[in-house]
């Protein structure tokens, strides 16, 4: 059901950097340079979500990425399943800190219908 439902709320598959958070973002000047890929093809929100988890990019990269290619109107239910994982993952390695995020991704998750 988990699968479905995300299969269809994702318009196009999409290569992914999977790991995107801003201590893989490096700038040079102007340029960003992104590091330490873990690639695969997905839905483009799902490599969003992780941006939100340790802080963000700040409002304006998400408002100049809306102005190019909006956020569905699901985009925040499908942020907290996909960055589960992820949290799941830190819960493991670094302790209950990452609880909160574990329950709110399962909490999405039992409210589909």
């Amino acid at each position: 059901m988990l699968a479905e439902w995300l299969s269809a709320r994702c318009e196009h598959p999409s290569l992914l950097h999977g790991d995107l958070w801003s201590g893989n973002v490096l700038f040079e000047g102007d340029a960003p340079w992104m590091i330490d890929p873990a690639v695969y093809c997905g839905d483009r929100e799902a490599d969003l979500a992780m941006t939100e988890m340790f802080g963000g990019f700040g409002p304006s990269f998400y408002e100049a990425y809306d102005q190019i290619y909006p956020r569905s109107p699901d985009y925040a239910q499908k942020r907290e399943i996909y960055n589960l994982y992820h949290y799941l993952n830190h819960f493991n390695l670094f302790g209950s800190g990452y609880l909160g995020g574990c329950e709110r991704g399962l909490e999405q998750i039992a409210a589909i219908r």
